[in-house]
């Protein structure tokens, strides 16, 4: 028997099929079923953030700076070799947020990063 999804609008548990869609009874929202195989090709078109040695990153991980980078608009400097810890990925061009030590929160770019 196959299970009727919830209502992704209301969530409302009462869904019904009709034909080829689902409609829900409360918002009054009709929606076509995502089989299994779909859903997983729409996982697979997430973004790969890459770090400068190719190896993949996540959120959480730790790198290291592959490069002396400088800080527009100021004459501090990230040296080579300095760890960041529990970074965040992001769409954009900047696409790693984190905490560099002892300068402060930063948007870095992962081909300047190194996995640890």
């Amino acid at each position: 028997m196959n299970k009727i999804p919830i209502c992704p609008i209301c969530d409302s548990k009462y869904t019904y099929e009709d034909g080829h869609l689902i409609i829900c009874p409360e918002c009054s929202y009709e929606w076509i079923p995502v089989s299994e195989s779909e859903e997983k090709e729409e996982l697979k078109d997430e973004k790969i953030y890459r770090d400068a040695h190719g190896a993949q990153l996540k959120d959480g991980d730790s790198v290291t700076v592959v490069k002396d980078l400088k800080i527009k608009g100021s004459s501090e400097v990230i040296k080579r070799g300095t760890n960041i810890k529990d970074i965040k990925l992001k769409d954009g061009d900047h696409d790693v947020d984190c905490r560099v030590p002892g300068i402060g929160n930063m948007e870095l770019k992962s081909e300047f990063l190194k996995k640890i």
